[in-house]
């Protein structure tokens, strides 16, 4: 297998690939579809637990959805040293450079905490959602990017650790307990309140390493070694990923519960997303597979936007295609629930529309 290392100012299409899929499918359940396909096909249905697998796990465990916000956290430590050699070929130095993150990461925090703004119809100070833990961890990785990979790695598992300390010394006899360990103590001080769902905060402590993970795979895809041996590389890493974490949970050392990102959540959710890049990598850029990717590669384009869009008004867009859907498809029998998922594909599509005409039009927003 032979690719070239891609320029400073190139994009890795099979990046974009991996992130545009990443977030068609948070647009999907913004639309309501897998709310839409578990209600079609209810429990006892051969087919609904298939579907499950497009839910969060209620504790301990590990469904593909589990695997979403991993991904995406990884994904964007993967663009950062393409990122930060585009910016330096374009003569902008580090000082710039390190100001841009800054108030990117500003941006991230004061959008995630407004989401739950919106979500809750009122202000609040919550911080659970995925834009605000990821504002901490771009900045960590950011300023680590200068750095060898072993620098790198040593702080990412430095950081597990101090998590798995944490939480052992704070209630050493149940540790991962909902409502009692240290995550749910971090957000009363913080906020002085406990998610039902049982999410914390300092998830982004333990997520960091998914994006410290990534930017040491950027900086492998960018780097003059042959493809074979940067897939090689993904493939071992991303094995021994899911050996730990898989291990951690089944020899009952640590479980896997993704809501408190525990370190055996974060090894084998870190272990899928290696394997991911690994075969997009394969698949994309060294097979040059491009046929059926333009419909992910759109959306991929304008990922934070199509995300905020959907999050807001995914719901509205389901309940407003709805209308239009029930009343030109309800003649034909089709019961509640089939006329649900066809207005949940709807407002997919719809929205995927939105992408194809910001495409079209070459608006593509940044921060």
């Amino acid at each position: 297998m032979t690719a070239a290392p891609p320029s400073p100012t190139q994009r890795l299409v099979s990046l974009d690939v991996y992130r545009g899929l990443t977030m068609f499918l948070l647009v999907a359940e913004a639309a309501w579809v897998y709310e839409a396909l578990l209600e079609l096909f209810p429990e006892g249905h051969s087919l609904h637990s298939f579907f499950l697998q497009f839910t969060h796990h209620e504790w301990n465990g590990l469904r593909f959805w589990d695997l979403i916000q991993p991904f995406f956290m990884f994904i964007v430590g993967v663009a950062m040293p393409f990122s930060l050699n585009k910016r330096m070929a374009l003569a902008e130095n580090h000082s710039e450079i390190s100001l841009h993150i800054l108030k990117r990461s500003l941006i991230l925090f004061l959008f995630g905490t407004g989401l739950h703004c919106i979500y809750a119809g009122k202000m609040v100070f919550e911080l659970w959602n995925v834009l605000t833990q990821l504002s901490f961890t771009i900045l960590v990785t950011y300023f680590l990017l200068d750095k060898g990979w072993k620098i790198q790695l040593g702080v990412s598992l430095g950081l597990l650790a101090l998590t798995e300390v944490l939480y052992r010394t704070y209630n050493p006899e149940i540790p991962f307990e909902h409502g009692t360990n240290f995550g749910n103590y971090m957000d009363m001080l913080l906020m002085g309140k406990i998610n039902n769902g049982g999410w914390v905060a300092i998830n982004a402590i333990p997520t960091a390493a998914h994006t410290i993970w990534g930017a040491i795979c950027g900086n492998i895809l960018l780097s003059s070694k042959p493809a074979d041996e940067k897939i090689k590389t993904f493939l071992i890493a991303g094995s021994v990923g899911l050996l730990l974490g898989y291990g951690l949970d089944w020899t009952g050392i640590t479980p896997i519960i993704k809501r408190i990102s525990t370190t055996a959540f974060v090894f084998a959710s870190g272990g899928w997303a290696l394997l991911a890049l690994a075969f997009f990598y394969w698949w994309v850029d060294i097979k040059n597979r491009r046929k059926g990717i333009f419909p992910f590669l759109i959306v991929g384009m304008n990922s934070i936007f199509i995300y905020l869009f959907a999050e807001i008004l995914g719901r509205w867009m389901n309940k407003t295609v709805g209308i239009f859907t029930t009343g030109a498809f309800a003649w034909l029998g089709i019961g509640e629930h089939g006329l649900g998922l066809i207005a949940a594909f709807g407002a997919l599509a719809a929205m995927w529309g939105l992408c194809y005409f910001l495409y079209r039009k070459g608006i593509f927003f940044r921060i």
